[in-house]
């Protein structure tokens, strides 16, 4: 299994929680009780638009075509929540 990173950008709800989307995954949007859960949702969910695409013939988002196994390590930006 190969990796990538995607952006996503994540705010807070009024009621509590947070919502994240990606500009990379169009159709990406995931919501949970905090930052963590939130980013890991829409892990799960990127990885699911991508296998939704294969098996339906869709095109993949530009951002997750052309993995290369072998590439090199790569910097994450992750959301660090403040007191």
């Amino acid at each position: 299994m190969s990796e990538i990173t995607i952006h996503l950008h994540l705010e807070p709800l009024e009621e509590g929680g947070y919502v994240a989307t990606s500009p990379d995954v169009p159709g990406l949007v995931a919501q949970g009780r905090n930052m963590t859960e939130t980013v890991e949702i829409a892990q799960g969910l990127a990885r699911k638009i991508v296998e939704s695409c294969i098996e339906h013939g869709d095109p993949i988002p530009p951002a997750l075509v052309g993995l290369e196994p072998d590439k090199p390590a790569v910097d994450l930006r992750v959301p660090v929540g403040m007191p």
